[in-house]
């Protein structure tokens, strides 16, 4: 079986598992999305919506953020980690969205990656979610299962992104993602992946490939 049939038989599993995908990080604009996803790295999605609430009605707007003290930002998102680096990259990113683009919050990913604290896998959450803009978002788990599934060799994330975009038509690039992260998240786990109860059991050929 070649490896774009292969990629649809699997894209078809998943669509019946997960059918209805959209973010879990709570937020009501692009801008409170995008720093949520700045505070979801090395962080679970239910830590950061549990932080955000507080967070956003403290702090709504960007010019809020920038004009904030950093003490009062780490303060708020702590439980989220790396509190310091995020805080810094949060209230550098809010000067630049009103110094470059008048407090918005750019659709474009060229613009998006410029921004302190944003790289691909953020700029392509929020262009997917918010803008409709189609992007595949390399997180950890999409990076572990399409290696484990053979959709790419590669371990750099913008490299597994380019891989992915190879086989996936661009239409379900944001779903395929999403699909991913949650099928990780509850099946093809980092340490003790279901194995024997994975519909993807017979698609898949790890562990004769790498992780």
């Amino acid at each position: 079986m070649d490896l774009k049939t292969r990629t649809d038989k699997i894209r078809k599993i998943l669509r019946t598992i997960y059918s209805d995908v959209k973010t879990p990080l709570i937020h009501q604009t692009p801008f409170e999305l995008l720093i949520a996803t700045i505070l979801s790295a090395q962080c679970t999605d239910k830590q950061v919506n549990q932080v955000t609430p507080v967070l956003f009605k403290r702090l709504k707007t960007p010019a809020d953020f920038a004009a904030a003290p950093l003490k009062s930002i780490e303060k708020l998102i702590r439980p989220t980690g790396f509190f310091h680096n995020k805080a810094k990259n949060i209230k550098n990113c809010s000067r630049a969205l009103l110094d470059q683009h008048n407090g918005l919050v750019p659709q474009t990913l060229e613009e998006l990656v410029k921004l302190p604290g944003v790289g691909r896998k953020t700029a392509n959450v929020v262009l997917g979610a918010v803008f409709g803009i189609s992007g595949v978002v390399v997180d950890t788990h999409v990076a572990r299962i399409s290696g484990r599934l053979g959709l790419t060799e590669n371990k750099d994330p913008v490299k597994i992104e380019f891989d992915l975009m190879k086989i996936v038509p661009k239409r379900v690039w944001n779903d395929f993602s999403l699909q991913l992260i949650f099928f990780g998240r509850e099946t093809c786990m980092a340490r003790k992946p279901k194995c024997p109860t994975c519909p993807l059991d017979k698609l898949c050929p790890w562990p004769l490939k790498t992780t």
